[in-house]
C-alpha cells in the first residue's frame, strides 16, 4: 500500500467517525482500516512443539522514508517532530498459548528504524480494540499502524502484537482476556529478538512499554509480568494511554451512568460479553443476554471479517435496546460470571513497578472514562508508586488523547535512554 493510499483510509475513517460512530472512536482506534485488505485464511496451530516465543515466519510488510513517515503521519494531525528515520516493517508468526495454555500461533508486526544504532531498544505497543482480524498492526497498512511508525522512525525497534485470534492467528479473539493478551505480547518480544538478529538489527532487552485503550491495559499487565524474575527482559519505562484499568469500580459503571457514550457501550459490551463467553461460562444461549433480533447475530458479528463499521451498523443505539432486563441490571450491578470476569481482568495497575510511570488520558473522553486512570494512579499509590498523569484537557476525547499523547511518549521516552 502506498502512503498516498494510507492517508485516504485515514481521512475516511475520520469522515466516517464524524458522521456518527465517533462513537466508536476508535473502539477500533487506530486499530482499524476502512477497507481491510484480506489476509490468508488463519490456520490451526501446526507448531504444537514449538517452544513460547519461537520465531516460525518473517515477512515484509512495508517501507517508508522519513519524509513518507512524516508524511503519514501529519496526515492524522499529529506532531511529526520526532521523525528521525525511514521504517521497515515485517510481519511475524510465533509459537504462544492460548488462554487455556494450548500451543497456538500469533502474528505481529516488528517495524524497524532506518538507521539509528545498530543495537536498538524495544518498544512494545499494544493496540487499542480491533474487531476485524486484518485490522491488527501486521495485516494492511492503515492508520493501525501510527504509533509504531512513529516510535521506530524516533530510532527504536517496536514490536506490535496483533493479538490472539487477529491478524494471522488461529480462531477467534478472545477480547478483554489481559492475561493471554499478556502471553501474546511477551511472546511477540521474544520472537522479536529473534527476528532482529536475523534482520541484521540486534535488539536489546530493555523494553519501554505502552499501549492505548485496550492496550493501555495490556501495556500495564504486561509491565508487572516483564518486571518478574526471570523474564530476560529489563522493562525502562511505562507508558499507557487512556486504558480500562477499573472496570469495575469506573468502567462498566461508566456504561450505565452516562459516562460511556451509548454506542460506544454497545460495541464494547457485546464483544466483551461474547467473546468472555468463550473463557467465562455467561451464559448457554446469547438470547439470555441479549434481546431480539440482536441475539441470533451477536457472535457471528464478532467472528473477526466484519469491520467496526458494520458491527456498530447491525447493533442497537443503547444498551438498554441491546440487553435483557436481567442483564441490564447484571452491568448495573455486575454479579455471578460476570464480576469474576470484570475482577479478573482488574488489577492490571495492582503492583509496585520499579520504572518510572506515566499514565496519559482525556477528561471528554467517553470510550474510557477518566476515572480509569485515576483509579490505575490510586492503585500504584498505594503501592508507594507516584505515577504522573497527563490529561491532554477538557476537549480530549478517546482519538485526540491518542492523537496527542503518542508523540509526546515517544520524546519522553528519548529522554530515558
Amino acid at each position: 500500500m502506498t502512503n498516498t493510499q494510507a492517508q485516504r483510509q485515514i481521512r475516511a475513517k475520520r469522515r466516517w467517525l464524524r458522521r456518527g460512530a465517533a462513537a466508536v472512536a476508535l473502539a477500533a482506534v487506530l486499530g482499524g482500516v476502512a477497507a481491510p485488505a484480506a489476509l490468508a485464511a488463519p490456520t490451526a496451530a501446526s507448531h504444537g512443539t514449538a517452544q513460547r516465543g519461537t520465531l516460525l515466519s518473517v515477512a515484509p510488510a512495508d517501507s517508508l522514508d522519513r519524509a513518507g513517515v512524516a508524511a503519514y503521519l501529519s496526515g492524522l494531525d499529529m506532531d511529526a517532530g520526532t521523525v528521525r528515520y525511514g521504517i521497515t516493517a515485517h510481519r511475524l508468526t510465533y509459537a504462544t498459548v492460548d488462554p487455556q495454555g494450548r500451543p497456538t500461533t500469533a502474528t505481529g508486526l516488528l517495524v524497524l528504524p532506518q538507521g539509528g544504532p545498530h543495537r536498538l531498544d524495544l518498544v512494545s505497543d499494544t493496540h487499542g480494540t480491533t474487531a476485524h482480524r486484518d485490522a491488527a498492526p501486521s495485516g494492511g497498512a492503515g492508520y493501525n499502524r501510527f504509533t509504531p511508525y512513529l516510535h521506530a522512525s524516533a530510532g527504536r525497534a517496536v514490536a506490535a502484537p496483533d493479538y490472539l485470534g487477529l491478524g494471522g492467528g488461529p480462531g477467534r479473539h478472545p477480547y478483554m482476556d489481559t492475561a493471554s493478551s499478556v502471553t501474546a505480547s511477551v511472546d511477540m518480544l521474544r520472537a522479536a529478538r529473534t527476528a532482529g538478529d536475523r534482520l541484521g538489527r540486534p535488539v536489546t532487552r530493555d523494553v519501554y512499554a505502552t499501549g492505548f485503550s485496550q492496550g493501555g491495559q495490556v501495556a500495564m499487565a504486561l509491565g508487572r509480568e516483564l518486571s518478574r524474575p526471570g523474564s530476560h527482559f529489563r522493562l525502562r519505562a511505562l507508558a499507557p494511554i487512556a486504558g480500562p484499568y477499573d472496570l469495575t469500580g469506573s468502567e462498566v459503571p461508566g456504561i450505565t451512568d452516562g459516562r460511556v457514550a451509548p454506542r460506544t457501550a454497545v460495541f464494547y459490551l457485546t464483544y466483551a460479553l461474547t467473546a468472555q463467553n468463550r473463557v467465562h461460562p455467561l451464559y448457554k444461549d446469547p438470547a439470555e443476554v441479549f434481546r431480539a433480533p440482536y441475539a441470533q447475530a451477536v457472535e457471528s458479528l464478532f467472528d473477526g471479517s466484519h469491520t467496526e463499521e458494520e458491527i456498530v451498523a447491525a447493533l442497537p443505539a443503547t444498551p438498554q435496546e441491546l440487553l435483557t432486563p436481567e442483564w441490564y441490571e447484571n452491568i448495573r450491578a455486575p454479579h455471578g460470571e460476570l464480576l469474576d470476569f470484570l475482577k479478573a481482568n482488574d488489577d492490571a495497575c495492582d503492583w509496585k513497578p520499579a520504572v518510572p510511570v506515566r499514565l496519559y488520558t482525556g477528561t471528554a473522553d467517553t470510550d474510557v472514562p477518566i476515572a480509569n486512570t485515576r483509579a490505575c494512579a490510586a492503585d500504584l499509590a498505594r503501592h508507594g508508586v507516584r505515577a504522573r498523569v497527563v490529561d491532554q484537557g477538557p476537549d480530549a476525547d478517546h482519538f485526540t488523547t491518542a492523537i496527542r499523547s503518542a508523540p509526546q511518549v515517544t520524546r519522553w521516552f528519548d529522554s530515558l535512554r
